[in-house]
């Protein structure tokens, strides 16, 4: 038997309030009564109710003044207010204080039937997106993303809702922006959870060996291949695989990716017999695809393939206030593998951590209070212990540059790269790979600039 809604009727006129306990009764609610609207702010705090039908005009606490104090204690209930004053005045006050709905007396029953039952299916449609978004918490495995900024909020909960598909997803975003790490929860929250997930970075791997990385290769396939072996594609069969830094794979392996993902099978290096694969495939780009094919440096129709779902990564600077709960996260990571038992950050280290722009994302976040944790010299992570961070200027009328500033402005722009290059590669302990990542250009390409500089790759 279905549960009947509990309905207070608030009106210090008896009979019309006799005359809606009967009518809205008939309707097959549960009715209470409240003659006035300090009796009624009284019973809603000792009794949940469905709907509350309110009079404005009371001799002790007035309608207006209920609905508030009602609101305060609840928000959630929904409240139509009653009375015989038509007033514009009176109706906007009502709806600004949180009031559902607004009816004149002498009640038109129609009307005030077909107000009570949307509201009663409001209240319904909140309830079930209530339970579904703690079933999502319960079932959806976050994969260490940290935030609750609305951007990532609205991002896992399309995530929830893609991961289950088979479709392939173009996870777009800035280097360290996390997207190895939203490639993981789309994998662990789908059908192929117990499968493999097998990951593949296209820029760390010259062209050569990326085909052979990709499928395989068969003993004496070339100078090296002393035995066969997989390539990743059979690895991640009946899982997820993840091919980060899509846009930097050459052309002609693009043409070969493309087959494999219409025909659905691959043949190894060197060898002649085909091998089926079922893999559900995740792409990563901190590229602008869309000017890469301008360019002639990607393929339309792969780029198509690949962005069947698009999920953008929004780069830190836009999600300002996620930065205290993921440097906290990261303070107790590093204070852990340091073995150094910092408290917290002072209120001035993570005023400074709040204003940095973060070019380099999370990454660049977790790099800087590891240094930080490293420098600490008392039981808070303090100001003075992020020294490497370029400090926003508290005053933003404060526009002038300093001396070291125009001097920077007056440096050769080569002299700029070059020690723009060398703080990465010291931000990344000397990791190429993630140097590379973090500037937007490819492994091969900072190569090529620290052979120019002098600098020994």
């Amino acid at each position: 038997m279905q549960k009947k809604h509990k309905i207070l009727v608030v009106d210090d006129d008896n009979a019309h309030r006799t005359m809606l306990r009967t009518l809205v009764g008939g309707w097959g609610y549960e009715i209470f009564e409240a003659d006035d609207g300090d009796a009624a702010i009284a019973q809603v705090r000792e009794m949940p109710f469905d709907l509350v039908l309110m009079d404005v005009r009371m001799l002790k606490v007035s309608g207006i003044e209920a609905l508030d104090r009602i609101k305060a204690f609840n928000p959630a209930i929904p409240i139509i207010i009653m009375t015989a004053y038509s007033s514009v005045e009176t109706a906007v006050d009502a709806l600004k204080k949180g009031a559902y709905d607004y009816l004149t007396k002498p009640l038109d029953f129609d009307k005030l039937k077909i107000s009570m039952e949307r509201a009663m299916e409001h209240l319904h449609l909140k309830e079930e997106n209530r339970r579904l978004k703690e079933s999502l918490g319960k079932k959806f495995d976050r994969r260490q993303i940290i935030g609750h900024s609305r951007a990532i909020t609205q991002l896992l909960e399309t995530v929830a809702y893609v991961a289950p598909s088979e479709a392939t997803v173009m996870i777009t975003g800035e280097s360290g922006t996390g997207k190895e790490l939203l490639a993981g929860a789309i994998h662990f929250n789908s059908p192929r959870r117990n499968g493999p997930f097998v990951k593949i970075n296209c820029a760390a791997i010259t062209e050569t060996l990326l085909e052979s990385e990709l499928f395989g290769h068969e003993k004496g396939a070339f100078t090296g291949a002393d035995k066969r072996k997989d390539g990743r594609f059979a690895q991640a069969h009946g899982g997820s695989l993840f091919l980060d830094e899509v846009s930097e794979m050459p052309v002609t392996m693009q043409i070969k990716l493309l087959r494999v993902l219409q025909e659905r099978e691959v043949t190894r290096v060197g060898g002649a017999s085909v091998i089926k694969v079922d893999v559900r495939l995740v792409a990563a780009t901190n590229r602008n695809l869309s000017e890469r094919i301008q360019q002639g440096l990607f393929r339309e129709d792969l780029y198509y393939r690949l962005n069947v779902i698009t999920l953008d990564i929004p780069p830190l600077r836009n999600r300002k206030e996620d930065i205290p709960l993921l440097a906290s996260r990261f303070l107790k990571i590093f204070t852990h593998k340091n073995s150094k038992p910092l408290k917290g950050f002072t209120p001035q280290a993570m005023d400074s951590l709040i204003r940095h722009d973060w070019p380099g994302n999370v990454r660049e976040l977790m790099n800087a209070v590891e240094r930080g944790v490293v420098l600490a010299r008392s039981e808070y992570l303090e100001k003075n212990d992020l020294p490497f961070l370029a400090q926003a200027d508290p005053d933003p009328g404060k526009q002038a540059f300093t001396k070291n500033q125009a001097a920077d402005i007056t440096r050769p722009l080569e002299a700029m790269e070059k020690d723009h290059i060398l703080k990465t590669l010291a931000a990344v302990d000397n990791n190429k790979s993630e140097a590379a990542r973090s500037l937007g250009i490819t492994r091969k390409t900072l190569h090529k600039k620290l052979k120019k500089y002098g600098v020994m790759p």
